[in-house]
């Protein structure tokens, strides 16, 4: 179809998709296909500690995802320096089955606007890229992420081709190796692009691609239990807390909480262990908000900080997988079209993925994890074969779906301790970016939980003062 047309995709375009297709894959490898996640795969569950977690800890993190254990395995790092500290990673779901590190696109690019985000993900590729030297376990298999360096290529309108120039300076400032590309030099590059529409294009020279979620998340826990953190499989109910009420200048009442002890209940049981910490790491992704709001964060009145809830929920994204013999080959990058619609190779054999986020007025029901395949046919299969020919012969062999942890404030993390509540540490609301900048986030809030402040990275920006304030954070013309 042309430049804003639509057109309905042809039965052809799929294959038939199993009404039980489970949305975990196989986590061996990366994002296997729909066969690899059916019933009777050699997928295993990771084996969790399935006694009571112990009664006190210094540390608690609530969330098991890639967040969660990075900040567990750089906390212990630390602990070298300060001395040992006692840290628990609380996890419900020991099957991954739900968990947003391994349902999404694996994606890592240093495109952004903001600095900090940019800073991030600058240092999580150098992470990365020396992940041995970080997550190697002795007399264990290397680690091998199966990083793919073949960039991000976001293109650009007329309209907002001066935003790209602008974000490609603040990127090189940065540090970041991108370049920019006219539509013939985007032509010459890329033969397949249709560069229709097209003003400008941003490309990613390093440090830029995809690679496996799942084993940067096992890597980060394989380590961080070698060096002494708990794993618990348990789901965090409530708190105990103790409260402070003091007057504000302005003479309001404001109630000051903070945390002694975390109760986790356990797995297929009423039993349940309070654990007495000092400190409460908030990396529940996209059920962080609901976290806080056992603290009573947000439940206040509306026009006071005890009103201000953590602005993140669960926002559904689905992901489809899509066959085309006659697709682009090894050189394809992860495109990002200006429409939204973004897709990458999956493999050799002519698989790619690709999805794009719906309108604010759409957004997809998260009671489930199911897959909505209308989706796919309305709003990205036409942009889809409009930038790359060769797709209009695509099938659709599998999808998936899978949660952000959506910061419906600015759509930036929120790293750092609540105001109200002077134990809880907040490493979340990424908004898909989460994966990607996990290295990095986990190394800041380490620094600062142990060392008082940051050393690596400069994140203050992006601690909760800013919601207080409604100064949002953000990213300009950057999914």
């Amino acid at each position: 179809p042309g430049h804003g047309e639509t057109q309905t995709a042809p039965s052809s375009a799929f294959q038939t998709i199993p009404n039980n297709f489970i949305s975990f894959r196989r986590l061996t490898s990366i994002k296997q296909t729909a066969l690899d996640a059916l019933p009777g795969s050699s997928w295993t569950p990771l084996q969790m500690n399935p006694n009571l977690p112990p009664e006190r800890a210094d540390i608690v993190i609530v969330g098991g995802g890639v967040v969660g254990w990075s900040v567990a395995y750089w906390l212990k790092q630390k602990e070298r320096v300060r001395g040992g500290v006692k840290v628990v990673v609380v996890e419900r779901d020991p099957t991954y089955s739900r968990a947003s590190t391994v349902l999404s696109a694996g994606g890592i690019r240093q495109q952004f606007s903001l600095s900090e985000n940019i800073l991030l993900s600058l240092h999580s590729a150098h992470f990365m890229r020396n992940i041995n030297d970080h997550l190697g376990v002795l007399n264990e298999d290397p680690v091998d992420l199966q990083f793919n360096h073949s960039g991000y290529l976001f293109l650009a309108s007329e309209d907002v081709a001066h935003i790209m120039e602008e974000n490609y300076k603040t990127q090189r400032y940065a540090g970041a190796k991108v370049s920019l590309l006219t539509p013939t030099q985007l032509k010459e590059k890329f033969p397949w692009i249709n560069t229709d529409g097209v003003a400008l294009a941003s490309y990613g020279l390093e440090n830029e691609g995809w690679f496996d979620p799942w084993t940067l998340l096992s890597a980060f826990r394989r380590k961080a239990i070698s060096m002494g953190v708990i794993p618990c499989c348990g789901e965090v109910t409530g708190f105990q807390y103790k409260t402070n009420t003091v007057s504000t200048r302005e003479g309001d009442q404001v109630i000051l909480r903070r945390i002694r002890s975390v109760k986790v209940q356990m797995p297929n049981s009423l039993e349940y262990q309070p654990v007495e910490c000092s400190i409460v790491v908030n990396a529940a992704g996209a059920f962080s908000g609901k976290l806080a709001q056992m603290l009573g964060i947000g439940n206040g009145p509306e026009d006071s900080l005890t009103g201000i809830s953590v602005p993140v929920e669960p926002r559904k994204r689905y992901i489809y997988v899509v066959h085309c013999p006659d697709g682009p080959g090894l050189d394809t990058p992860f495109l990002i079209d200006y429409s939204g619609v973004y897709f990458r190779r999956e493999g050799l054999g002519g698989n790619y993925i690709a999805g794009t986020s719906p309108l604010e007025a759409e957004e997809p029901d998260t009671s489930d994890l199911e897959v909505d395949h209308q989706f796919f046919v309305d709003k990205v299969w036409p942009s889809l074969c409009h930038r790359v020919p060769a797709f209009e012969s695509l099938k659709v062999s599998s999808a998936w779906a899978g949660f952000y942890d959506y910061n419906t404030f600015d759509q930036n993390g929120i790293i750092g301790m609540h105001p109200l509540v002077n134990n809880m540490y907040f490493a979340t609301g990424f908004s898909g970016h989460g994966l990607q900048h996990s290295p990095a986030v986990g190394r800041g809030l380490a620094e600062l939980i142990i060392e008082g402040g940051y050393k690596t990275i400069d994140l203050s920006a992006l601690d909760f003062r800013r919601i207080l304030s409604h100064e949002p954070m953000l990213e300009r013309n950057i999914v």
